[in-house]
């Protein structure tokens, strides 16, 4: 579905991707792990064409869109929930929520608002509230049923959990695998190995711009010397 290969990418002349690859297939969930400023997020960036890469391949159901503009590539049908939740602050939750809704996957059972206040009560709670009224684990359940709004074919979450409380955390974590049994398909970036062991397919883990390790979840749980070389504080 989603393939990088040998991709690099820079700000100004910072470069911070150095050969990256990575791939995420129909119906899997990938965590891409790595300690800050490994280059995490400069990856998701570059997939959505928000900082483009300068070398490499990107392409999503066989098309290239390495110098696709971002909102080409979200057409395609990739959802995104950056990090920082970027909501509309003026806008209601539900304004939001319809801000997008689109149907990119072609789904016969779309997400719509009655689906997406079935699996996130709380937002239905706060559907008239401003953007800029919520807590940041409401504003984190807003902007992952804003990007299931637009119906994607892969949704991709930048620091899943960052900052979140432990309720919160645990509600996304088991909302990522109702998703997952649903069959969505899924990459995500975060650190608590714990959690994405338990839902993840396959893992990479990332190092100064490249990967140094990829495997599946007995792998990388079993793996304490792995963990505490890459992803140790």
């Amino acid at each position: 579905m989603l393939k990088l290969s040998a991709v690099e990418a820079s700000y100004g002349l910072s470069q911070v991707l150095f050969g990256m690859d990575l791939e995420v297939n129909d119906g899997e969930v990938v965590s891409l792990l790595g300690r800050n400023g490994m280059g995490k997020t400069t990856t998701i960036r570059a997939i959505m064409g928000i900082n483009p890469a300068h070398a490499g391949e990107i392409t999503f159901n066989g098309v290239d869109i390495r110098i696709l503009p971002s909102y080409k590539v979200a057409r395609l049908g990739l959802g995104l929930v950056p990090e920082g939740r970027q909501l509309f602050p003026n806008l209601t939750v539900e304004e939001n929520l319809v801000a997008t809704e689109d149907n990119r996957s072609d789904s016969d059972t779309p997400w719509n608002l009655e689906k997406i206040y079935d699996l996130f009560p709380g937002v239905a709670d706060r559907r008239n509230n401003m953007g800029d009224q919520l807590s940041g684990g409401e504003q984190q359940m807003v902007a992952v049923s804003r990007a299931l709004m637009t119906n994607p074919k892969l949704l991709i979450l930048d620091e899943a959990t960052e900052g979140l409380a432990p309720l919160i955390r645990e509600e996304i974590w088991n909302t990522l695998e109702t998703l997952k049994k649903h069959g969505e398909s899924i990459l995500v970036v975060d650190k608590n190995v714990d959690a994405l062991t338990r839902i993840g397919d396959r893992h990479y883990i990332i190092e100064k711009g490249q990967v140094v390790w990829t495997g599946d979840s007995a792998e990388l749980r079993n793996n304490e010397d792995l963990q505490h070389e890459y992803l140790g504080v």
